[in-house]
């Protein structure tokens, strides 16, 4: 859906200027790396467009969350310094404040929400930080970060809402457009909207025509209800949770409304494709948020078609369990991994007829379990539940066929 054209000034009266944006670039340039904006010609191919990729997630914290934490601190003045800062965040922005933190010696507590993933957490006590955990989301965490460091004399260090976090931010679309100029498109994910924001004022100056597309997962789309005026739900678990954010900031908003050209929902299957296709084709670990750009032009490819599209890596903090899960569940949606369940008479010679037959087809079994109780069937019967590697949707198939004409009742579970 796209934003109304007719609402843009164009960024005119923003908080956030360009100026603002340059003066960040030279005030992190000697601690925050110019990451790599590389072609993936591949990924380009399967979705009807060129694409080029901003690694950020090759920061030294994995996210691009220290551009703006860095920005927000070398502000501090001698004292705000001295007292301390405290943030709230779910990872990234965590991880930033507390290696920079660090390096400028800087006191740094940091309230994370109950659910963080654990190699944030353990990443940012790491850095140094004073790690608290409170909250079942970014926004209570960020009312007790809030209380808390009144109470203390500590300076809030916003994760996004705050003009020197979303002009560090910005700095990636400065490295993007001097790498490529010839980008047309820049996709966005979108949490609270502090890099779409820093990204969308540098990429209107420099090409009033460029598209700016952002990028929310479908359990949270706060911006999306906020500038659609929709109402949305927002729920559950998503692989994205460096994106689930409830309240969008107000200053985001507002730039949004004015720079942004459309916000995107994808689906958890699609965020889940996008990580996976990063690691095979690209050979990178992309966290869920990271993912987000790529998984809305895979699912749209009819509306990225020709174009030449800037996508931002954002982040790789993601823990193996869960990305050995994610590949687990692709190649399954591939017909490259199945569990089949095959009804048996319950007889000597049966299951090794099954493992001859899977041969002979060329799958691979991967597990088997043969059940005689706990099971609906008669009690001449046995279930047969094995799961096989196929090559690809086409060879399941075949072996399903294979299965039939032998005269076995499999089915896919």
């Amino acid at each position: 859906m796209p934003i109304d054209p007719e609402s843009k000034r164009m960024g005119a009266n923003l908080p956030v200027a360009l100026g603002d944006i340059n003066a960040a670039a030279a005030a992190i340039r000697d601690a925050v790396l110019v990451t790599a904006c590389e072609e993936s010609r591949t990924l380009g191919e399967i979705c009807g467009c060129r694409i080029w990729l901003k690694f950020e997630n090759l920061q030294f914290t994995s996210s691009f969350k220290e551009r703006g934490a860095l920005n927000r601190l070398r502000a501090l003045s001698p004292e705000e310094r001295r007292r301390g800062v405290i943030a709230m965040s779910a990872g990234n922005h965590a991880q930033g404040v507390a290696y920079h933190g660090k390096r400028l010696g800087i006191p740094v507590t940091i309230v994370m929400p109950i659910g963080t993933p654990m190699v944030k957490i353990e990443n940012t006590r790491r850095h140094g930080a004073d790690v608290v955990i409170s909250g079942a989301m970014l926004e209570e965490a960020g009312e007790f970060a809030r209380k808390h460091g009144e109470e203390q004399g500590m300076t809030l260090i916003h994760p996004y809402d705050d003009p020197l976090i979303i002009a560090g931010q910005g700095t990636v679309a400065l490295e993007m457009l001097r790498a490529v100029p010839s980008l047309d498109t820049l996709v966005v994910p979108i949490g609270g909207g502090g890099l779409i924001s820093g990204v969308a004022i540098p990429a209107r100056a420099a090409r009033p025509d460029l598209q700016i597309i952002g990028v929310e997962a479908e359990l949270y789309p706060s911006m999306y209800n906020a500038v659609y005026g929709k109402t949305l739900p927002m729920r559950g678990d998503t692989l994205a949770e460096g994106i689930a954010v409830k309240s969008p900031g107000k200053i985001t908003t507002a730039i949004i409304r004015d720079l942004v050209d459309e916000i995107m929902l994808v689906s958890e299957d699609q965020i889940e494709r996008a990580v996976a296709s990063l690691i095979s084709i690209e050979k990178t670990v992309a966290e869920g948020a990271g993912a987000a750009g790529l998984a809305a032009v895979m699912a749209n490819t009819e509306w990225f078609a020709g174009r030449n599209v800037g996508l931002i890596l954002t982040g790789g903090n993601i823990d193996t369990r869960l990305i050995a899960s994610v590949l687990t569940r692709e190649l399954a949606r591939e017909g490259r991994l199945t569990q089949l369940a095959i009804d048996l008479v319950d007889r000597p010679g049966q299951l090794a007829a099954v493992s001859i037959l899977l041969a002979e087809a060329g799958a691979n079994i991967i597990e088997v379990s043969h059940q005689r109780t706990f099971s609906d069937l008669p009690a001449k019967a046995t279930l047969l539940e094995v799961v096989i590697e196929t090559r690809d949707r086409a060879h399941l198939d075949d072996v399903l066929a294979r299965l039939g004409a032998a005269g076995f009742k499999a089915r896919c579970v």
